[in-house]
């Protein structure tokens, strides 16, 4: 059974080897491969296209043939989901025949190359960077194109991408911030929420992050030292106050009047060691200054000759 299906397989193997495409694709006819590469083309046969296409399209390059031909060859590598060298060839031909019925299309496919290659947010967001700047390029160059609205979502997507993944890199620090480094993760913590807020004004997680910021900022604040201290509780209160505003109903707001509570007697007690201190380093400037008017005030001992 074994020995029929080997046979079978040399069989079509054979076969195929002198099949009409592969004599299609010795031919050095140009005008029979570019026939060839349409016609493969618009069976679907993409693979085979691009085959003919790329003994064809160095001898047309400039004729009146090769705009469509370049057009195809861009949209065989996305149909065989090669994004990325389709998006190339693409822009390749927005760039060549710009003034094209297909240069449109050209520059949106481009774009929707780029969108398609682009990661989940939980991974390097670069080529979804470029995925961006090509659909801008897109709706600027043709705003009142039928394809506007399917790239304003692709647009949308994306950038949603990013807004999930600059929350999951905050939440990191959220999470490492009883580690072994407190403090510098909750410094970076802080940093990391208010940047995210910053980016993102619109974001659904925003209410969670600035009740968040009012509980790492208290704890911040509070693991710091002496010299940086009343700023960071200040600081604290700040987000507090900020988080109040914006969110008069939330369901955090009890969490984050335990932290004020908590950042004001910290800033109480605080406030308190900082005056004894400036009163004992009053005191230790008094004598000092004292001490040393009483040395100058003191005569030179005279040397008896006698």
């Amino acid at each position: 059974m074994r020995v029929q299906h080997l046979f079978i397989l040399l069989f079509i193997l054979v076969f195929s080897s002198c099949g009409p495409f592969s004599k299609l694709e010795k031919s050095t006819n140009w005008e029979e491969l570019y026939e060839g590469a349409n016609k493969y083309y618009q069976e679907g046969e993409y693979n085979k296209a691009i085959i003919l296409y790329d003994k064809v399209l160095p001898v047309i390059r400039g004729s009146e043939k090769a705009e469509l031909a370049d057009y195809n060859y861009a949209n065989c590598h996305f149909k065989t989901k090669r994004y990325i060298e389709a998006a190339g060839y693409f822009s390749n031909f927005y760039r060549t025949y710009n003034r094209s019925p297909l240069a449109e299309e050209a520059l949106f496919m481009n774009a929707y190359s780029l969108y398609l290659d682009a990661p989940d947010f939980n991974l390097d967001q670069q080529s979804s960077q470029e995925a961006v700047s090509a659909i801008q390029q897109f709706v600027t160059r043709f705003p009142g194109s039928a394809s506007y609205e399917r790239a304003m979502d692709m647009l949308q997507d994306l950038e949603g991408r990013f807004e999930e993944k600059a929350y999951h890199e905050a939440s990191m620090y959220y999470r490492l911030k009883d580690g072994l480094y407190p403090g510098q993760n909750l410094l970076a913590c802080v940093v990391s929420f208010q940047n995210f807020a910053k980016d993102f004004p619109e974001s659904k997680y925003n209410e969670e992050i600035a009740y968040k910021l009012v509980e790492v900022s208290t704890a911040l604040a509070e693991n710091s030292v002496y010299s940086k201290k009343e700023d960071r509780l200040n600081e604290a209160l700040g987000f507090a106050t900020t988080f109040y505003r914006r969110y008069p109903s939330s369901k955090f707001t009890a969490e984050v009047q335990s932290f004020e509570s908590e950042t004001k007697k910290e800033l109480e007690d605080h406030m308190k060691l900082k005056q004894e201190v400036a009163e004992r380093n009053a005191k230790a400037e008094a004598e000092a200054k004292a001490a040393a008017e009483a040395a100058s005030a003191t005569p030179p001992q005279t040397k008896n000759d006698n």
